[in-house]
């Protein structure tokens, strides 16, 4: 062998073992850092369960909260959580909600809309971690923002919908048409009820800012009347007739609801119909917090019917006797208030069990509407006539107690003016009330739905009765209808 070929043997064997020793020292390095990595995180571990569950983040959509119910405050922590219970749980101011538990995450999910331009906080006491260690309290604070509310004002020029907050002094218009019937807003949309020049209705459907217009299939060629909106989802209801109804037939006041989803813009509407009766609707509302619609037909007949499902599907009607009107159905309950001919009556919509609506003392007047709230009161619009029943001396709105003992004015209404409609704010803590001033020298206008032409909207705390806003124009977006005229 020559040098040379020594040589590079040797070379050869120092740069194996160089490379031999160089694996070793990483291989080693390598165990050094796992074991390492594996006491910090065995140590964070300990941490953790020593310290007890800790807040990571949480969501919560205030702005959504003050305009539906339903709305979920969750916290996300660091460890999976053992089941929290309603009475580790406090909400300041008070509000009424439902607590679960899931993995590392609790929430909270509010049964009514919270009150705007509020601090709220919410205290979890005894928060525990499935894997040991003390028990924590977590705890948020949130603030509501300040309610906006739409309003329509008709005028010789434009009827405009206009966006408000209840200071009054920051008024947008966002939608405008020559001819405005009726409106409605839901969480994402306008949907708005115009007549054309030929007499036709149209329903329009917006953003919220009036931008993204677009129509919505109809029947057919005829008037809608009477338009709602559903408190979830996109959906909305209105009544329709045909422009050519006559001795021959055609649909009269027929009940309809249709989907706001753009993705269903090009779908029917559908028709709500009543088996075996008259399916010509006088009054109806959506239940609260579903798509089961609460129907008063032409006969006098009070049904409760669900709109169809996906695959076209209704649950079974179910009839619940006689009524003159529908006054309301609280938000976040199933008890609908109606008019019978001997007076009002409370019904539970998820039972059918009735009960009389407690009156109250006749001094006060008599009851023209009764409106429910959610804590089983009500607010009641009394009219007090002379002694001879013919002149109104006062109208006035009365918080009443559920017994009828305790009634409580919020506002009265002089007797040249007319009180019109009352609605009820989402969370309860507002009423609109729409008046007409000077009736007798305020003429009626000649839409679809006659108003008279000057109109206020009045907002009222429910609280103490003290006046927020005085508002032009009519249809405050928390009124689940229109006005009746």
């Amino acid at each position: 062998m020559s040098t040379d070929d020594r040589r590079a043997r040797e070379g050869d064997r120092r740069r194996s073992a160089g490379r031999h020793r160089r694996g070793r020292a990483f291989t080693a390095s390598f165990t050094i850092v796992l074991g390492v990595l594996a006491v910090i995180g065995l140590g964070g571990a300990a941490l953790t369960t020593v310290q007890g569950p800790r807040v990571m983040s949480t969501e919560f959509d205030p702005a959504a909260a003050v305009t539906a119910s339903g709305s979920r405050l969750l916290f996300t922590t660091t460890q999976s959580l053992a089941e929290v219970d309603p009475s580790q749980v406090s909400v300041s101011p008070a509000a009424d909600f439902t607590v679960d538990t899931s993995g590392r995450t609790v929430g909270l999910r509010f049964s009514l809309p919270l009150w705007d331009d509020t601090t709220y906080t919410v205290r979890i006491t005894g928060v525990a971690g499935l894997g040991g260690g003390p028990p924590a309290t977590i705890e948020d604070s949130f603030t509501t923002p300040a309610l906006q509310v739409y309003l329509l004002e008709r005028s010789d020029a434009d009827d405009t919908i206009f966006r408000s907050d209840l200071a009054g002094d920051a008024a947008v218009p966002v939608f405008r048409h020559d001819h405005i019937e009726d409106f409605r807003a839901t969480a994402s949309h306008l949907v708005v009820s115009t007549v054309d020049a030929d007499g036709r209705s149209h329903l329009i459907v917006t953003d919220l800012d009036g931008t993204g217009q677009r129509e919505l299939l109809l029947p057919g060629t005829g008037s809608v009347t009477d338009l709602q909106s559903a408190d979830r989802g996109n959906l909305i209801g209105y009544t329709f007739t045909d422009a050519d109804i006559g001795a021959d037939g055609g649909r009269e006041s027929a009940l309809f609801t249709a989907s706001l989803s753009a993705s269903q813009a090009q779908t029917p509407p559908t028709p709500i119909e009543r088996a075996g009766g008259d399916s010509r609707v006088d009054d109806w509302r959506f239940v609260p917090g579903t798509d089961t619609i609460l129907m008063l037909t032409f006969d006098g007949a009070l049904t409760l019917v669900s709109a169809p499902d996906a695959s076209g599907r209704t649950a079974d009607p179910v009839a619940l006797g006689n009524a003159v009107a529908i006054d309301s159905i609280a938000r976040g309950s199933t008890v609908a208030i109606v008019e019978r001919a001997d007076g009002p009556l409370a019904i539970d919509l998820a039972t059918a069990e009735e009960k009389e609506v407690a009156p109250t003392d006749p001094g006060l007047g008599q009851a023209s509407s009764v409106l429910a709230l959610a804590d089983g009161s009500t607010l009641r619009l009394l009219t007090r006539l002379d002694a001879d029943g013919v002149t109104v001396e006062q109208t006035s709105v009365a918080v009443v107690d559920a017994d009828g003992a305790g009634a409580r004015s919020v506002f009265t209404v002089p007797p040249d003016d007319a009180l019109l409609q009352a609605c009820i704010s989402p969370s309860g803590r507002y009423a609109a009330l729409l008046v007409a001033p000077n009736v007798v020298d305020n003429p009626y206008d000649g839409y679809l739905l006659p108003l008279p032409e000057r109109l206020q909207t009045h907002v009222v705390s429910l609280a103490d009765g003290a006046e927020v806003v005085a508002l032009r124009g009519f249809d405050v977006s928390w009124c689940q209808g229109a006005p009746r005229g």
